[in-house]
């Protein structure tokens, strides 16, 4: 049985639900609800999530955002440790074993942006160069490589944000809500679009929930 093709069902006469999309998108709903709710235990969802990430995306070639897996992997680790293991000074005034909600700089803020804007760049050129002109017949060719680069560049920053706890990455997470729901609904997905509509309504709680955190010094 190929179950990364494997369907559950078909919506019309040519959308297939696939189970790895089901799978991905509970695991991905529950990882931001818990996140959204400061709650630690959402790195351990968040593992099994990455894993079911890589697969439904080397599923349909987008290279970039499955490439980001071992990175998010590796930012998922960190913020399971920050967020466990808080510096005297960065503890919450709730609990000394937490990391407190914390802000970005607005130079920080400005680098940040930046950053997104050269690194999407750089790597949407290089995917559209990969399998379009440099391996030919080797890989399939990137269906939509600078927007793959966008979201792929967004959650990183994202993510290494929430591993810092600061306020700011759910400003990020928001737009990475918003570009990836363009992708997969580019690419065909059907159960993701769903989900990251839900993403964007936890998202926008977040945002509101870690600023009033923020303002506890928790």
């Amino acid at each position: 049985m190929d179950l990364l093709n494997y369907t559950l069902f078909t919506i019309g006469s040519d959308t297939p639900v696939l189970l790895i999309d089901l799978l991905t998108s509970v695991f991905g709903l529950a990882c931001v609800f818990l996140a959204g709710r400061n709650n630690k235990y959402n790195f351990y969802i968040g593992y099994i999530y990455t894993f079911l990430l890589f697969l439904m995306f080397f599923n349909k070639h987008l290279y970039a955002s499955l490439l980001l897996q071992p990175i998010s992997l590796g930012i998922n680790i960190l913020g399971h440790y920050r967020w466990t293991h808080p510096k005297k000074e960065e503890e919450s005034s709730q609990d000394s074993k937490a990391l407190k909600v914390s802000l970005l700089t607005w130079p920080q803020r400005g680098l940040a942006v930046v950053s997104v804007l050269v690194l999407a760049g750089v790597w949407g050129w290089l995917l559209s160069m990969l399998g379009g002109k440099w391996f030919v017949g080797v890989f399939p060719s990137d269906p939509v490589p600078y927007l793959d680069a966008c979201v792929t560049v967004l959650i990183l920053v994202a993510q290494f944000l929430s591993a810092l706890k600061k306020w700011d990455c759910w400003v990020a997470w928001l737009l990475v809500n918003i570009t990836q729901l363009a992708l997969h609904i580019s690419v065909g997905h059907v159960f993701m679009p769903i989900v990251c509509s839900l993403y964007l309504i936890n998202g926008v709680w977040s945002l509101v929930t870690w600023f009033r955190l923020y303002r506890k010094n928790a």
